[in-house]
């Protein structure tokens, strides 16, 4: 049987709904384009504020789906009917396996739609019945720090059992937003980059040579898309090829990775052509931690 993801995004369901159902359909598409580059066959459904991917390789796909922009979280799921007795029967055949003796468990319940029970008695009971099944392991709930969590989210007919969320990106999905130029010449132009492609923007990027590897082994992971030019070594020729590729497709802005000192001249190299840096605030130690979290989810 194919594997059962549910991917989660949250500010997209905040927009209105013109808005919302446009955004949707773009975070559709730039899901079946990372899976097309991947190879990975799926098949997408979705209700309000979630999708649903059907896959023959459900681990390979949670990698996918961390790349995504829009994606705040996934999560391999099973699915079973809305009512009490058969969420029940079948979280306590899941959890079994994954409830050492001592441990400290947690039941996250979510519920959407017109059930018998709220959120948080289906929470407590289904909590008081794995305490029940499992006696003899000493198990005890934890809701502050606990060790294994248990997430039931009832949506309508359907309930979604599962025990991890995978985080991806969140934000909003590449090209809802405007046409920008990054420039990579390290780490923290890499991170200017990834921050305006995660708030919709596509970003054509210009590396140097030590910008290069930023680009080609992180930043591309994020979008199959990607246009990428290479120049020289910084500062000498980077500015020209800079200001060609916004030219050439009528970029609304450029990205640099500026400090605070450096940004009052480059606003006025740059003339009237918008500036963003949004690591301008940080310290090299904060890019570098910030960084690492990028990576994390490219990997």
């Amino acid at each position: 049987m194919p594997g059962l993801l549910l991917v989660r995004y949250g500010e997209l369901a905040l927009k209105s709904p013109p808005v919302r159902r446009e955004f949707e359909r773009t975070l559709r598409r730039n899901i079946l384009e990372q899976f097309v580059r991947e190879g990975i066959e799926v098949r997408l459904r979705s209700d309000r504020g979630h999708l649903y991917v059907e896959t023959a390789v459900p681990s390979r796909a949670i990698g996918v789906l961390r790349r995504v922009f829009g994606v705040t979280s996934v999560s391999e799921v099973h699915e079973v009917a809305s009512e009490r007795e058969i969420i029940r029967d079948r979280l306590l055949e899941l959890s079994g396996e994954r409830l050492r003796p001592g441990a400290r468990f947690a039941v996250r319940a979510r519920r959407t739609g017109q059930h018998p029970f709220t959120s948080q008695e289906l929470a407590r009971d289904l909590g008081g019945d794995v305490l029940e099944r499992f006696a003899d392991r000493s198990l005890s709930v934890d809701l502050e720090r606990p060790e294994v969590e248990l997430f039931v989210e009832v949506r309508g007919p359907r309930t979604y059992l599962s025990f991890d969320r995978r985080e991806g990106p969140g934000g909003l999905p590449l090209g809802v937003a405007g046409r920008l130029v990054a420039f990579v010449e390290g780490t923290r132009g890499a991170l200017g980059a990834f921050l305006m492609m995660k708030r919709g923007c596509r970003v054509a990027l210009v590396a140097s040579s030590t910008g290069e590897p930023f680009a080609r082994e992180v930043l591309a992971r994020f979008d199959p898309k990607l246009s990428l030019t290479l120049t020289g070594p910084p500062p000498a020729d980077w500015p020209p090829v800079v200001r060609d590729r916004a030219e050439a497709i009528h970029a609304d802005g450029i990205v640099l990775p500026l400090s605070v000192e450096e940004y009052p001249a480059a606003r006025e190299l740059w003339g009237d052509r918008v500036v963003f840096s949004p690591t301008v605030g940080w310290t090299d130690p904060e890019v570098e931690e910030r960084w690492m979290g990028v990576r994390a989810l490219a990997a």
